[in-house]
């Protein structure tokens, strides 16, 4: 077994135990398995569960307020302030915390393009934490260790949990970002989406700095090289719908968009995994096997078999795999710059057409607004979907004010001409609770007229609330379900709930400062 020290003392860690660093995947999984963490399902795959906390934990983040960074950062109830002596004496609490326990270290980099991309190192207490890093990152050459600097490191506690009270912590869990010691602390949960969102964060901070967009969104290519980005937030289909048998994927959640083009931030997929099946989804399906990591599925302790099915541990099952366990993928995960953007929304409403065709300030209005419906499960909390306004389809990893953001995707779009599209993936023929959600074929065929530009030409109408251009017809698409106000039983009902929505944009977008130009893209009654 290779047993090796990095060097950790830097960021405080003084071990006294082993520290085991780079560990391939079978030896994370062995020590997964020998230290009781996880078993191994009938695919192959590694199943861990994170007890109560099975989703991030929002009100944990907080983000050292030291001057270099104060004037910078959007600050505000999804980016709250930890004084300085607060991350310096939680860092000391941590960095004794692991000191006294045997350590995996993982050493990578986020970012595609090796102009742009950031060396992380991750540090954690449980070896199917650090599998979970290995699988999601990009994994470097044996050359490029040699000479690895992280560029930021993570200290991973789960099992540590803060005292708010002594610690000046906003919750017992902790997500903690540090930009001047470019250090995260995370501790109080097992939750794995946790570190794979922090270095998000770093780079949604350090890349507008270098003229790169960061995007939580996915993306892939056509035969032709076409490359289609698919902003939205988790469970309103990124990872399916850019998981496409026909399409090369560059990466299913983090991008960034440079004069380059389009580069993945990350070496891996976060697939959620609730009512995964093999005809509605083959390559995930296919990508659960030896060296995944399942979250919170429920099996069958005798076969070990999945009922994916199956909610009783949380919604936000997942399974995290290597980018390469998609056939076909794009090694290095780089791409052209994009041909087709689409905005994915799950509409818990039922008011927004299925698929729709929007100008340049309609893709600005819509973008700053990052309206969906917050997946249950996919926060703590969460336990039904919730009308949500999240700025750029991402605002809790924002550091930034999301009007930078938004400069800058209106921009790349006006330069590379871009056809913009907003999808919704929610409800259809009411609102949550008496509709139903829109049928997976009918979106797929929907996202495949649109990559194709077959909506392009054909005849739009204007919807008489958004104003958005709802196409008439649609290959593979029932000309019914295009109009939603026809898939409800009753009309009326429908144009109060379209206005009752129309409204919580107006008064969604009243707080932020844009041209009105885009202001008066938004809903038009």
């Amino acid at each position: 077994m290779i047993k090796t020290t990095p060097d950790l003392e830097r960021v405080g860690v003084t071990s006294t135990s082993d520290v085991f660093n780079n560990l391939s995947v079978s030896q994370l999984i062995e020590h997964s398995l020998l230290r009781g963490e996880g078993v191994l399902v009938e695919s192959g795959a590694l199943r861990t569960v994170t007890g109560n906390r099975t989703g991030r934990s929002p009100n944990a983040k907080a983000i050292a307020d030291d001057p270099e960074v104060h004037d910078e950062i959007w600050w505000g109830p999804i980016n709250q302030k930890l004084e300085p002596e607060a991350f310096d004496r939680l860092h000391q609490k941590v960095a004794a915390y692991l000191s006294e326990r045997p350590l995996y270290v993982f050493d990578g980099f986020a970012g595609a393009d090796p102009q742009y991309r950031l060396p992380v190192r991750i540090v954690n207490e449980c070896a199917w934490h650090n599998l979970f890093v290995h699988q999601l990152f990009l994994r470097p050459l044996a050359t490029e260790l040699e000479s690895h600097d992280p560029g930021f490191t993570i200290l991973h506690a789960p099992n540590l949990t803060a005292e708010p009270s002594v610690d000046g912590t906003p919750d017992e869990a902790f997500v903690l970002l540090s930009f001047r010691k470019r250090l995260v602390l995370i501790g109080g949960t097992h939750y794995a989406g946790e570190m794979k969102k922090s270095i998000f964060t770093v780079m949604n901070y350090l890349m507008p700095k270098r003229g790169v967009l960061p995007m939580h969104c996915s993306a892939n290519i056509g035969s032709d090289g076409d490359v289609a980005l698919f902003f939205g937030l988790s469970g309103t289909g990124k990872t399916t719908l850019s998981a496409d048998p026909n399409r090369t994927l560059i990466g299913d959640d983090e991008h960034g968009w440079s004069d380059n083009g389009v580069f993945n931030f990350e070496g891996g997929c976060y697939a959620k995994c609730i009512r995964l099946s093999e005809e509605k989804e083959p390559q995930i399906w296919a990508a659960i096997r030896f060296g995944t990591v399942l979250e919170n599925v429920v099996i069958d302790e005798s076969t070990r078999a999945v009922d994916y099915d199956d909610d009783a541990i949380t919604e936000n099952t997942r399974a995290a795999y290597p980018v390469d366990f998609i056939p076909g993928a794009a090694i290095p995960g780089v791409g052209a710059h994009p041909k087709t953007v689409i905005f994915l929304t799950a509409d818990a409403f039922g008011v927004l057409p299925p698929v729709s065709r929007l100008t340049a300030e309609q893709a600005m209005y819509h973008f700053v607004s990052g309206y969906t419906a917050k997946v249950a499960g996919t926060e703590a909390g969460v336990t039904e979907p919730t009308t949500t306004f999240s700025a750029c389809f991402g605002a809790p990893f924002l550091p930034l004010p999301p009007t930078r953001y938004a400069e800058m995707l209106g921009n790349q779009i006006d330069r590379h001409d871009a056809a913009v599209y907003l999808v919704n993936t929610g409800w259809t023929g009411g609102p949550y609770g008496e509709g139903r959600r829109m049928d997976l074929d009918y979106t797929r065929a929907m996202v495949t007229a649109a990559l194709n530009g077959d909506l392009q030409s054909v005849e739009c109408t204007p919807h008489p609330v958004f104003g958005v251009a709802v196409p008439g017809v649609c290959p593979g698409v029932p000309t019914d379900v295009l109009d939603p106000r026809t898939t409800w039983s009753d009309a009326k009902a429908y144009d109060a709930k379209a206005v009752d929505l129309a409204r919580r944009f107006r008064e969604n977008f009243a707080k932020f400062e844009v041209p009105a130009t885009i202001s008066a893209a938004g809903p038009v009654a």
